[in-house]
């Protein structure tokens, strides 16, 4: 399944946020808890990392570059 570039967006964000989430709960948890939160924090990150590997690999790729690629935006 192809995933467009907004959609691919979208879960980078929504896993983002989810790592934000954990950063939090991390600060207001025991020590038990602390563990397994970054384990989870962990995972977050990885799941974050490859996402957004996607989202460049997508915007890098030819179709993009050649629909947006000749608009100038007078920077």
């Amino acid at each position: 399944m192809i995933m467009s570039i907004r959609a691919i967006a979208v879960d980078l964000y929504r896993a983002q946020q989810k790592v934000d989430a954990l950063l939090s709960q991390i600060e207001e948890a025991s020590s038990q808890e602390e563990d397994v939160l970054r384990t989870e924090l962990g995972a977050a990150r990885l799941e974050h990392s490859m996402i957004k590997k996607m989202l460049e690999s997508k915007k890098e790729s030819g179709d993009y570059r050649k629909k947006f690629g000749g608009m100038s935006f007078g920077l």
